[in-house]
């Protein structure tokens, strides 16, 4: 698998996830972690759709896929990702994303695509943020309580487990985030877990 890891949005290398990408230019929009309990119905719509959009213009083909929508279904969840040659995974609350991933089981499908080096794995802020070990040091700016899903009532402390560090987005950048991020980064220096800082617009490329 090969990863296109953003801070926010597509960031500044946005050529650089369709090299990344193989013959297979359909890609997944996976917009589970902005499933708040709360959520602006019509503010998330519109935040899909410039993400979708975005990734439209680089020739990509976007499908809008729901995790919720294979609840209960890891099988055919499995089936539907092998249509793909990648995924792109919004930003929001890493924890909800978590929670969604483990109802699906696409955090056990996840695992199998690592063995293939012709799917990508991108996304920003929650999307990468998940990628982790641990999810602890996050709950300074996701809110661990917010349970959407009533077949999942309980916080998921732990990542995919992919990366050996925790990826912190917005760092110093114009994001309303930004501040929090700041404590983040305090929490990990304190607890001793390594961290990745990275500013809006910077891109991590895993080959």
């Amino acid at each position: 698998m090969k990863f296109y890891l953003s801070s926010f949005r597509l960031g500044n290398k946005a050529g650089e996830l369709v090299r990344l990408m193989s013959n297979n230019k359909k890609i997944a929009y996976i917009p589970n972690a902005g499933d708040f309990s709360n959520i602006n119905r019509a503010k998330k719509s519109n935040w899909e759709k410039i993400d979708i959009e975005s990734l439209e213009k680089l020739g990509l083909i976007v499908e809008y896929l729901d995790l919720k929508d294979f609840f209960g279904r890891t099988d055919e969840l499995r089936k539907k990702l092998n249509e793909f040659g990648g995924v792109f995974i919004k930003g929001g609350n890493t924890f909800i994303l978590r929670q969604a991933m483990k109802l699906s089981g696409f955090d056990i499908i996840f695992k199998e695509l690592l063995k293939r080096d012709d799917f990508v794995y991108a996304g920003y802020s929650a999307g990468i943020c998940v990628l982790a070990h641990d999810l602890k040091a996050l709950q300074i700016v996701d809110n661990p309580n917010d349970k959407p899903y009533k077949e999942l009532q309980k916080t998921i402390w732990e990542g995919l487990g992919f990366l050996d560090c925790i990826i912190l987005p917005h760092y110093k950048s114009n994001h309303p985030e930004s501040a929090d991020i700041d404590k983040e980064v305090e929490y990990c220096n304190k607890n001793n877990i390594p961290f990745k800082t990275l500013r809006d617009g910077e891109v991590i490329l895993i080959e």
